[in-house]
């Protein structure tokens, strides 16, 4: 339990770190993309950002075939939500082994501790002594299995509400880039519908 929860919360870091430079590499890329095609394309493929936007794209080209039943704002805001919902349960992999493991294994120790206390007792009863070097080893075992008990709980539970608030900042930066995303995709969708009639004016 104590190498599992370890090994989740160091992969959890690592995944948390990622995804904030991936942020980072988003906000630089679309701040200096001349469009969100081309903000995209500089991103890597596996950018979750980068599959927002592309997913976001093909809404766009999807909705004449909804025109008369949704409206573009709600067709996009729909498809953005949808996306940043299933990062957000992604991110979320790993943590209820961290809760399950601080949750239980004080419970085990205690498991291991009543065991060992009920060593010393059959050891007393055997010997029908009551000396200190009877039952020192078991109850030293009892003790110890608390120990450990609670040697594998704590981190799992620091770690847990640790990565909690970790994740809480990161989805706040998702969440962030998809409303401003939804945003850039009116201007877009706005500036589509607007042209041609600007051409056709001028014809």
């Amino acid at each position: 339990m104590s190498l599992l929860s370890w090994y989740v919360i160091v992969a959890k870091v690592l995944a948390q770190r990622r995804l904030t430079e991936q942020a980072k590499a988003a906000h630089t890329a679309f701040s200096g993309a001349n469009s969100l095609r081309q903000g995209a394309d500089s991103l890597a493929k596996d950018s979750p950002f980068r599959q927002i936007v592309d997913s976001s794209l093909a809404s766009m080209g999807k909705h004449e075939s909804l025109a008369s039943q949704v409206d573009m704002n709600t067709w996009l805001s729909q498809d953005i939500v949808r996306n940043v919902g299933s990062l957000t349960v992604r991110s979320q992999d790993g943590l209820a082994v961290l809760a399950t493991v601080g949750a239980t294994a004080p419970f085990v120790g205690l498991f291991g501790t009543v065991w060992g206390i009920y060593n010393a007792l059959v050891t007393i009863g055997v010997s029908g002594q009551a000396s200190i070097d009877r039952v020192a080893g078991p109850v030293g075992e009892a003790l110890i299995m608390t120990a450990i008990g609670l040697a594998v709980a704590v981190p799992a539970v620091l770690g847990y509400n640790w990565l909690v608030r970790r994740n809480k900042l990161a989805l706040h930066t998702v969440k962030t880039f998809g409303s401003d995303l939804h945003t850039l995709l009116l201007v877009e969708v706005d500036k589509s519908l607007r042209n041609p009639a600007g051409k056709s004016h001028a014809g």
